[in-house]
């Protein structure tokens, strides 16, 4: 399994690791479906932490390009499946941001209600342009709903890949601390969030991000042509 579950409290620490870059694929993904619904049953905040240096460097992209449309297709819907589940989830969700983060990475860091990250020399950002890609409808809507809208075009347009200090400024991050406090910080904070009453921060959460998930789950219909 790429991603475990630890429980403290009333919190449900999921932690990705699959060794190297926490790249997504449908194993990953899979992985932190298992990992939600656990936390789901058991919790009552999220914490979802990467490994030390990595959060998440993105869509697997040999997966992506190496083995054929309909695969990429499938992988990209699969992502934006998990992004509605994090983004809608009905538990507050704080990310413990532990080092770099692109691409679907940082896209995974919108779908969190709040982000805690690593100050230090980590990269954080959407390089889609550069590697040739248009950005699909998951990853636009999330970047308009989080990102601060003076740094879309620099962020979304022309892929600026940001320090720690720049993805605050931009949106991507809301707090930095020091790498070795990262998760407790996060910890901390889903603990304190767990104490709200549960229907009515998840009712908020569905208010104001119900038309962005929306428009989410109907393109990933539209990939089948439904």
């Amino acid at each position: 399994m790429s991603a475990s579950v630890e429980f403290i409290g009333d919190v449900a620490v999921i932690r990705m690791d699959d060794g190297k870059a926490n790249v997504i694929n449908q194993g990953m993904v899979a992985s932190l479906h298992a990992a939600l619904d656990q936390a789901e049953a058991k919790a009552k905040a999220i914490v979802l932490a990467g490994r030390e240096g990595r959060f998440s460097g993105g869509f697997d992209l040999q997966a992506l390009t190496g083995s054929g449309p309909e695969a990429a297709i499938a992988l990209l819907d699969a992502g934006a499946g998990l992004l509605v589940r994090l983004y809608g989830n009905p538990l507050p969700v704080v990310a413990a941001c532990t080092g770099h983060a692109i691409a679907m990475g940082v896209f995974i860091l919108h779908a969190c209600d709040t982000r805690i990250g690593a100050a230090g020399p980590y990269k954080i950002g959407a390089n889609e342009t550069i590697n040739g890609m248009v950005l699909p409808i998951f990853a636009l809507e999330l970047s308009r709903d989080r990102l601060n809208p003076l740094h879309m075009t620099k962020a979304v347009v022309q892929a600026f890949i940001y320090n720690s200090e720049g993805a605050v400024e931009a949106g991507y991050l809301d707090h930095l601390t020091s790498l070795d406090k990262v998760e407790a910080e996060a910890i901390a904070l889903a603990g304190q969030l767990a104490q709200l009453p549960g229907h009515a921060y998840h009712g908020n959460k569905l208010a104001i991000r119900g038309a962005t998930l929306d428009r989410i789950k109907a393109s990933i219909s539209n990939h089948h042509g439904k």
